[in-house]
């Protein structure tokens, strides 16, 4: 599967060597980036060299432009903004990213398409702010046996190409369409957590000095999941969601979060529930999911607050509870008692 730039790298190792490809998978890719007389598509030369200036400029800011251009259905989510900032950083520094996109311009491999004989699959967004889909278009028409998809929507990275493109895929691999997207229900003790009064301390920090401190603590929790079997689900703002096949481990790692975020001056509620979640790709969702949302939203400043399915089925662990009353959930049907570890 070549991605955008590897797009050419893929083509021409499968050109090279057939007898180790079964076929190619050509996401937003290009044979040829920039325009040249022959090829009406793409940024003049110095138009991209440019571009690419510009783009230094906001690199690794959650707030510049490189978000906006390869996630554009995501553009409101902090979350992702964040996620793609930290990559940046993590990838290049901006004088190096400048370097090393400058070299794209180099990038034509249209002579050899004609002597890719596997089949084929060719996925472009019709919108797509990186790679207008007739990029797409051309490589399609030159390879020898490919089969060319047009999908609605503008997101270039592949994490986002939604339900149709995966299909797409899965029926060109394995030669079935799927019948629908699977879910499945498993049992999951579920932990959310929120940084407590996040509103005012990042206004007292001031946006660059937050965002260094998100990351600190994104790092920390994310170890911390890791070392107690856990995985994160998702981020949203300075929230978390993870599970645990187990809720005793859950509980731990919610203590360890707690202490930890001590170390950065930072203060945390917690909640957890145990319960049946739809597990649906990355994703999960299910009542069990807004159970923990509203159980954590009732917890203080560096809590931990459980239901009673939790407290019950770690009955012998060694874990000591306090009761924190019975509280109607906000959207959640009946009466809910919930224990402080």
């Amino acid at each position: 599967m070549g991605i955008s730039e590897g797009g050419p790298m893929c083509m021409l190792f499968a050109a090279t060597y057939p007898e180790r490809t079964q076929g190619l998978v050509l996401w937003g890719a290009f044979a040829r980036y920039c325009s040249a007389p022959d090829y009406q598509w793409g940024p003049e030369q110095e138009a991209w060299l440019q571009g690419v200036q510009v783009l230094s400029a906001t690199w690794g800011d959650p707030a510049g432009v490189v978000p906006d251009l390869v996630g554009a259905s995501m553009r409101k989510n902090a979350a992702f903004r964040q996620a793609v900032a930290r990559t940046c950083r993590s990838a290049f520094s901006p004088r190096t990213m400048v370097q090393t996109w400058a070299l794209a311009v180099d990038i034509d491999v249209r002579a050899i398409l004609s002597s890719v004989s596997v089949p084929a699959l060719v996925l472009s967004r019709r919108g797509d702010l990186v790679l207008p889909c007739d990029h797409g278009r051309f490589l399609a028409a030159h390879l020898p046996r490919a089969d060319f998809h047009l999908l609605e929507g503008a997101d270039h990275l592949p994490h986002l190409m939604g339900d149709e493109a995966l299909a797409l895929i899965e029926e060109f691999i394995t030669g079935e369409r799927p019948d629908g997207i699977n879910i499945d229900r498993t049992l999951a003790s579920v932990l959310m957590t929120d940084i407590v009064g996040s509103t005012s301390l990042a206004a007292r920090l001031g946006d660059k000095e937050w965002r260094r401190l998100l990351d600190r603590h994104d790092d920390m929790t994310q170890r911390e999941i890791v070392r107690f079997k856990g995985r994160v689900v998702d981020r949203a703002g300075d929230g978390m969601l993870a599970t645990f096949d187990g809720p005793a481990r859950a509980i731990a790692c919610a203590r360890a979060l707690r202490d930890g975020v001590g170390g950065l001056d930072l203060q945390i509620r917690a909640g957890l529930h145990l319960g049946e979640v739809e597990v649906r790709g990355d994703r999960i969702g299910g009542i069990a999911v807004h159970v923990a949302a509203r159980i954590m939203a009732a917890a203080g400043a560096d809590e931990v607050l459980v239901s009673r399915t939790i407290k019950d089925v770690v009955a012998g662990a060694g874990v000591t509870f306090t009761p924190r009353g019975t509280h109607s959930l906000k959207g959640i049907d009946g009466s809910w008692e919930l224990y402080a570890v």
